[in-house]
């Protein structure tokens, strides 16, 4: 993959150091940490961007530069902007992840659409902007409410979503019968009922639902069988989400809302509500009955910031009953940053070290067995009864 060298004329005497590479980059936060690649990096080979995204996930140089360690740290993604490959779109960008390169992601696509209206790479009309990003999984329709020069908030279009499958029982060892929702929102989740496994879903507990979330992940992988009927790539149970129970919203008896957290390997707490688990989620309380076109879930995180999720329609996935979806949230910039290699530098590509590398010191779906997760995983929970309660509490 080649890193477009920006540094053009002679180095500012004051630069004691030889810079070989550079990457202009920002930093964003959807209340989960993003990066945004605005330059240094040239457009992979590929007529359209998910071969783009192939190539750099076959490369892999660009992710280990950018969220190993030094740079990078778990709860770290990092977007890449390039020209547009669909004739109908404004922007293009790769999502890159720490063990895949997702074809949808909320909230990457809010960072990324906030990141190029606040710097004029798409030219921000107020008091609405609407433009379409070109992403792996297909064009995503973006409306943007802008004020003042800020984008305070981005509505997008999310994939067609549906449910593989519904209180699907996945054996964990030492644990017992764990039942969850195989859903597709832009990325395979497994829901599970936070309650079920004596979680009440609060930041005390991000060590706990990591190893948890970890295993059941693991343990889904081998026990589910979940492909997009339409993008056979897209197979597997990426994230596993840890639901709370869902409540009326008082201002909408369309609307419910819910707590949640989403354990993304390789082993940690999504600081954000996940547009994509918002998504599933969704789909899965369609597909038992609990939500109709034009209700919605709106979704908090674990730390309690919230996504805004509506249906808006129904299609078919393949043989699958669907919903049409928009998830609204909003994206901050927290910084402004260069990343350099100099030659001599010998871990250009970063490294993993497993005592803060998640639950394990690994960059690949599925590598690390139950076993090895179980034996970092404390204290055994039981699972409980999954509750047939398919009402507002869910």
């Amino acid at each position: 993959l080649q890193l477009v060298n920006l540094v053009r004329d002679a180095p500012d005497p004051d630069i004691r150091v030889r810079i070989d590479e550079v990457l202009d980059e920002l930093d964003l936060a959807t209340v989960r940490l993003r990066d945004v690649i605005v330059g240094g990096v040239a457009p992979p080979p590929g007529h359209s961007i998910w071969e783009q995204s192939r190539f750099i996930a076959r490369d892999e140089t660009l992710r280990n530069f950018m969220l190993n360690e030094p740079r990078g740290h778990p709860p770290l993604c990092c977007n890449v902007v390039f020209p547009p490959t669909h004739p109908d779109a404004d922007i293009g960008f790769v999502i890159m992840e720490h063990v895949e390169y997702p074809g949808m992601s909320g909230s990457n696509t809010i960072c990324t659409a906030t990141a190029v209206l606040e710097t004029g790479i798409v030219p921000m009309v107020e008091p609405e902007t609407r433009f379409r990003l070109d992403m792996p999984g297909g064009p995503v329709d973006i409306v943007a409410e802008c004020h003042n020069g800020k984008c305070v908030a981005v509505t997008l279009r999310n994939v067609p979503a549906f449910a593989f499958a519904i209180d699907a029982p996945i054996e964990i060892e030492g644990v017992g019968t764990v039942f969850a929702d195989i859903s597709y929102g832009g990325m395979i989740y497994a829901i599970v009922q936070a309650a079920d496994l004596g979680f009440d879903v609060d930041p005390s507990e991000a060590r706990a639902l990591a190893e948890m979330g970890e295993c059941i992940r693991v343990a889904a992988r081998e026990q589910c069988t979940a492909v997009h009927p339409e993008f056979p790539e897209i197979d597997g149970v990426s994230i596993v989400q840890f639901a709370g129970a869902t409540m009326p919203d008082a201002e909408d008896p369309a609307r419910l809302i819910a707590r949640n957290t989403c354990i993304v390997s390789p082993g940690r707490s999504d600081r954000s509500p996940t547009g994509t688990g918002t998504t599933a989620r969704m789909a899965a309380l369609h597909a038992r009955g609990t939500l109709t076109v034009g209700g919605g879930l709106t979704h908090q995180s674990i730390i309690g910031s919230s996504f805004r999720g509506t249906i808006v329609g129904e299609t078919t996935v393949g043989s699958f009953p669907a919903i049409e979806a928009t998830i609204r949230g909003r994206a901050w910039i927290t910084g402004f940053h260069q990343y350099v290699v100099d030659a001599t530098d010998p871990w250009p590509s970063g490294y993993v070290v497993g005592d803060t590398w998640g639950t394990s010191a690994t960059t690949s779906q599925g590598l690390a067995s139950v076993d090895q997760l179980s034996a970092h995983a404390g204290p055994q929970r039981r699972a409980m009864p999954r509750r047939h309660d398919h009402g507002a509490t869910e």
